[in-house]
């Protein structure tokens, strides 16, 4: 019997039917051997039969999978799925990152002021629309021209610095790159700014150790995306808003389900 462990761990395991237990063996590894109790001496003409047992080190998206040589766990929340083999290039993959990164944020903050302003708006404590009608909505302090052309400018100047510091990482973080203001974002790496302004609390200083953090933010991005995109289907479907839909799912579970509202939509 061997064991060897590498990225994966090998086992093969040889049986006969007769006695099981009588010598030892060795238990390989990068460290050296270690002598582990084996099957016993085969016998002639014995059948024998063997099993090979393969074992991640780490978990994947799916159980017993082979996960890519470019996916090697060390990205936070990689759990080697990348069926389209999008990241094989190293460039292109840390784009990739950077752009679910920001992504999941989008969508995190997204789904909280859809939930919160969708309560609001149920529980009639203020007169806002749906969310998906709020777009088209007239408001008296500046026109829909003005609104979109200062947004405009805003997301376009912070996205033209986050793309500069991931093409040139530091680089604005460089006194004299943000109107005297470096100082209170103090970017931490690309994608992660800090300082009292982005990080009050003062979260993963050490942002190359916050492995832990960098997973649970990566995970909750990922379920707002999902969530998201839920929420454009059931709006598509439905034409009311998420909290709607959950008052009239517990006020009949059985009957009052996606099965049946898609069911109805198809009609």
């Amino acid at each position: 019997m061997y064991i060897s462990i590498g990225r994966s761990s090998h086992v093969l395991v040889s049986s006969s039917s007769s006695s099981f237990l009588a010598k030892y063996s060795t238990f390989r590894t990068a460290y050296g051997t270690t002598p582990i109790y084996s099957p016993g001496r085969w016998g002639r003409g014995a059948r024998h039969s063997r099993t090979s047992i393969q074992a991640q080190q780490r978990p994947t998206w799916l159980p017993g999978l082979d996960p890519p040589a470019y996916l090697d766990g060390t990205l936070a929340g990689d759990f080697g799925f990348d069926p389209l083999g999008l990241g094989e290039d190293p460039e292109s993959l840390k784009w990739y990152v950077q752009a679910e990164l920001v992504h999941a944020r989008f969508a995190m903050a997204g789904v909280a002021g859809i939930l919160f302003t969708d309560l609001l708006r149920v529980t009639g404590i203020s007169n806002l629309p749906v969310w998906y009608e709020a777009g088209a909505t007239k408001f008296d302090f500046a026109s829909t021209r003005t609104l979109f052309i200062v947004q405009l400018l805003l997301m376009g100047f912070v996205e033209t610095k986050r793309y500069m510091d991931f093409t040139n990482p530091g680089s604005q973080a460089k006194e004299g790159s943000f109107f005297g203001l470096e100082a209170s974002l103090e970017g931490l790496e690309p994608g992660y700014p800090g300082g009292p302004l982005l990080n009050p609390l003062g979260l993963a200083k050490d942002i190359r150790n916050a492995d832990e953090l960098k997973l649970k933010e990566i995970k909750n991005g990922r379920l707002a995306m999902v969530a998201m995109a839920g929420m454009f289907v059931q709006a598509n479907v439905t034409h009311v808003g998420p909290i709607d839909n959950l008052i009239r799912h517990l006020s009949n579970p059985w009957h009052e389900t996606i099965i049946q509202t898609l069911g109805w939509s198809g009609s």
